[in-house]
């Protein structure tokens, strides 16, 4: 071994980070950031042993070696230490995601406090670029979860609902003379007739006087005056038989009907009027958009083959084009079924009788299913909400000008050149009429106090106009972002061509 120059090891600068000093004059001190490498450590300890120390510094010399071994096991002792505790952390913060995960999949989706996922959802979708977002305007739902309730449970429920005889027959008088002008012809194409039921057909208690479930159907023609009719003026639909579709009644005739409804009864008022006044037009708005809707989508696509499709050309012109369109048709949507949530306890008490107690059980139960959902009362527990209206001093004035415009309305339907168009006018437009006079009083006084009465055929449109209106909102929600995007296209391709 070749003696080792002090003088060398007095300043050389050790290629491992540190100065060296010269260990005959004082033991080392290693700097703080080299106790951590452990290559260097074991580099030390080999230097140290090459060195001949002189007897006299071997034991300050050990016990430095034993003070630096020391402190090197301390350094270890804390790093391992803290590679046990890490993986612990990113256990925990990987079993916290998990459970996360499975809270939002496997939790119910009516679940109370499943509200900020929803919201969650909410903004996800809405920033994906839904056109129909957040709540309904003047309602208290949002178009998220009318779409959800409807397809999960409203929609499937009146649509078995509305099959049973209770729902299939309607009463009605479709020869009344229109009080506004001249008659000018019934519409002759043959899909605009009416097939009307023999007298075996439909149910015989229908026949009778109501029992005290429901008042007596008192017929209304012109202008809300009950006349003096028998019951064979009176005739009996199946609406499963006639359904409301295309019948090719179009031109002057049905145009003047709108444009009598909307001009004299119920013109658009901007949105910064009082919200009494505006909400006939929506109701009528959504109403006519729902029929739209139901032209369209049952269409006589062919008619030397007799072929029935969709036409949603159609669909888009008249209805998707204009959101307000889509808009009010959520609302009236809402307002009719916060009507029957609301008479809910009437219309589980009503007598559903049709003289087959097979069938009538199911109807019965069906209609308790539907007055009683628990995900609906979870996720929309008051659809609209008619405590704030007709609080001012010219609240009572507004309900008898809404009342007197529905009644020219209801006699509007009288003027329609098409039965099967007719039929269909009459019947929503009663079960409108109908939702109207449960959520609102007569003559400007609330029903605190008062018993709700209602005719058999004011059920019946009822839950009709509802099963109409959910099926309208079904199509626009399954249909109506492709269609605007297939339409929407052309219609710029054809603006940047012209």
């Amino acid at each position: 071994m070749n003696p080792v120059d002090k003088s060398s090891l007095s300043s050389t600068h050790n290629p491992l980070g540190g100065v060296v000093r010269s260990m005959a004059r004082e033991p080392y001190e290693p700097a703080a950031h080299e106790l951590c490498d452990d290559s260097y450590n074991t580099k030390l300890f080999k230097f140290i042993k090459v060195k001949e120390v002189p007897q006299q510094k071997k034991d300050s010399t050990n016990g430095d070696l034993q003070n630096f071994q020391c402190r090197n096991r301390m350094v270890k002792s804390e790093t391992e230490n803290k590679r046990r505790v890490n993986p612990w952390k990113t256990w925990f913060l990987v079993g916290a995601l998990i459970v996360l995960l499975f809270a939002v999949v496997f939790v119910p989706r009516n679940f109370p406090n499943t509200s900020l996922f929803n919201r969650i959802r909410s903004c996800y979708c809405s920033q994906q670029g839904l056109k129909y977002h957040g709540i309904v305007e003047d309602c208290c739902c949002d178009y998220e979860t009318v779409d959800r309730i409807n397809e999960d449970e409203l929609h499937p429920l009146l649509h078995k609902i509305v099959k049973y005889p209770f729902f299939r027959y309607f009463k009605v008088k479709l020869w009344c003379d229109c009080p506004f002008w001249p008659d000018d012809g019934m519409c002759r194409l043959r899909d605009c007739s009416v097939c009307e039921c023999p007298e075996n057909e439909f149910p015989e208690i229908f026949k009778k006087s109501s029992s005290h479930s429901h008042s007596s159907d008192d017929i209304v023609c012109q202008e809300g005056k009950p006349e003096a009719t028998v019951d064979h003026e009176m005739t009996y639909v199946n609406l499963q038989l006639n359904p409301e579709r295309y019948t090719g009644y179009t031109g002057p005739s049905a145009r003047r009907i709108w444009d009598a409804i909307y001009t004299e009864n119920c013109p658009r008022y901007p949105s910064g009027q009082c919200h009494e006044k505006r909400i006939l037009y929506k109701l009528i708005s959504g109403l006519h958009s729902s029929i739209s809707i139901h032209i369209a989508t049952d269409y006589l696509v062919d008619e030397k083959s007799n072929t029935w499709g969709q036409n949603l050309s159609l669909l888009y012109d008249r209805v998707l084009k204009y959101p307000e369109r889509v808009r009010n048709l959520y609302f009236t949507f809402l307002f009719v079924l916060r009507s029957v949530t609301k008479a809910a306890d009437y219309l589980e008490q009503a007598d559903y009788d049709t003289g087959n107690p097979l069938e009538d059980t199911n109807t019965k139960l069906l209609m308790k299913k539907l007055l009683r959902d628990g995900k609906l009362q979870a996720a929309c527990p008051k659809p609209f909400d008619e405590a704030n209206l007709w609080k001012g001093q010219s609240g009572p004035e507004l309900m008898q000008q809404i009342q007197r415009q529905f009644r020219n309305i209801s006699a509007l339907m009288d003027c329609v050149g098409c039965e099967k168009c007719r039929l269909w006018g009459k019947l929503q437009v009663l079960g409108l009429g109908t939702a109207l006079k449960i959520l609102f009083s007569v003559n400007g006084q609330e029903h605190s106090g008062q018993t709700l009465h209602m005719q058999r055929n004011e059920v019946i449109a009822l839950i009709n106009l509802l099963h109409r209106l959910s099926e309208s909102i079904k199509f626009v929600h399954e249909m109506g972002p492709s269609v605007e995007r297939i339409f929407g296209k052309q219609i710029s391709s054809s603006d940047q061509i012209s």
